[in-house]
Parts: structure tokens; sequence; C-alpha cells
């Protein structure tokens, strides 16, 4: 979420003279622990707290975690713009990712080594994936880790062989493929698919903070669900919220 936080904060300022937003990256992981360590006001995750971190931030700051759902995201799989392969169901995600298929003409592909591109373990879209995909199961051991998806993008934009995972708005010098349920047909990960709930990789990105949000905090949440940081989101290439949504969790 870096790249969208980046862009909020910049637009927040502009519109907020003499407020200042600064933002750093590293993963959900980072954020969320430096939110329980006080060294930030806000923390972006691409998954939900754990509830291990929520009783952490208790613990340490005597205040509950307050969840803002900011935007909608697709997480999409990723393969070089020379690859054929049209569509991928969980299950064969799985097998790839954990490393039992290990050839793409074992999916319809090339007689060609897949190389599989992660994200490192602190990063939410890493933990979404692992849960949603692998059902909590362990990546192979080959899968290379790199330390955001833009670089995940790069390195299978280099690869014939390659695969990789991660948010929409990095789709550049890829091609997204299909994602289909067990049971179900190939859905794109597009805005639509998303915001229905079709897509069957869509996720809530969220800002947490500790307690109820004040002063500068607030504003710039405010300012994140306001229509004008909504523009933003798109601009960056994530979804807008659904009308239907509900920005702050229970």
């Amino acid at each position: 979420m870096v790249i969208l936080a980046q862009n909020w904060a910049q637009a927040f300022m502009k519109a907020n003279p003499g407020k200042v937003v600064q933002v750093s990256g590293g993963g959900s992981g980072t954020g969320v622990a430096a939110l329980i360590n006080g060294t930030a006001d806000l923390a972006n995750a691409s998954r939900p707290i754990k509830d291990k971190e929520r009783k952490q931030l208790t613990k340490r700051r005597g205040v509950q975690a307050q969840e803002f759902r900011v935007a909608l995201d697709s997480l999409a799989v990723y393969v070089p713009a020379a690859n054929k392969i049209e569509s991928l169901t969980i299950p064969q995600l799985k097998k790839i990712f954990r490393g039992q298929t290990t050839n793409w003409k074992d999916v319809g592909g090339e007689d060609k080594p897949i190389v599989l591109y992660s994200r490192e373990n602190n990063s939410g879209t890493y933990a979404y994936f692992k849960e949603h995909v692998l059902d909590n199961e362990d990546f192979a051991a080959t899968a290379q880790t790199l330390p955001g998806t833009a670089a995940v993008i790069n390195a299978v934009s280099k690869d014939s062989g390659g695969i990789g995972y991660g948010g929409i708005a990095y789709a550049e010098g890829v091609r997204t493929v299909k994602v289909a349920p067990a049971d179900g047909e190939p859905v794109e990960p597009t805005m639509e698919n998303a915001t229905s709930g079709k897509y069957p990789l869509s996720r809530f990105l969220n800002i947490y903070s500790a307690g109820e949000a004040t002063g500068i905090a607030k504003d710039y949440i405010d300012f994140v669900l306001s229509a004008e940081g909504q523009e933003v989101v798109e601009g960056v290439g994530y979804y807008p919220l659904p009308k239907e949504a509900t920005a702050a969790a229970e």
C-alpha cells in the first residue's frame, strides 16, 4: 500500500497546508509493529490485524485497535506478457506455489520450468495469499522472496517462466490471469468483479489506529474516505470502496 499511501499523503498535505504526513514502507507486519510500539500513528495493512497483534497493542498502549476499510483490491496473479496461459484455478495455484507443479506444460502452457516469485513473510499480501490460496501451508522452498510487489512484477516481466502475485495497481509490463475457485468459472480481477465479490481473491485494504484516531491522524483518515481520497485510490490503480462498504470495523 506504500504507493497508495504516498499519494494520499501528498494530496492531503496539498489540501491542508501546514499539516504533515510521513509515509514509510516495509510490509503490513512492519506497519502494525510500529503502531504497537508507538512509533507510528497509523498503520496501513493489506490484511486484517491478527488477534495477537490486537492483544499486544492493548497491552502496550492500553487501547483497542480501530480498523478503517479504505480501498478494495484484487490480488492478481501475474505472468509474463508472452505467457499464453489465460486462467488458473485456486487448486492449480496452490500446487504451483507449493512446488508440486513445476512445469508450465502441466497446466496447459509451454514445456518450460515455472519460476516462483513471492513477497516476504511480513507482507500482508504474502499472508493473504498463503491463507486463501495455500490453505496456510508453506510456499515452495524455491520461491524467490522480494521486498515489494513492484519488485515481483519487475522480476516476472523479465523471466519467461515466471509467475508472481500482488495488488492489481502494479500490473504493468506483465499480464494478469483469470482465477477460478475450485468449482467455478475463471474470473478477471476487475473492479466490478472485486466489488461484487465474484473475483475469489478480492480483499479490503485497511488503516489501523491505536484507539480513536485524533488530530491530524483523524483528519487524514477522513480525507482518505472522502470523495477526493477515493479518487486517489482509483488514480493509483486500486478500486474505491463500494458504496455499501462499512468504513470502520465493528
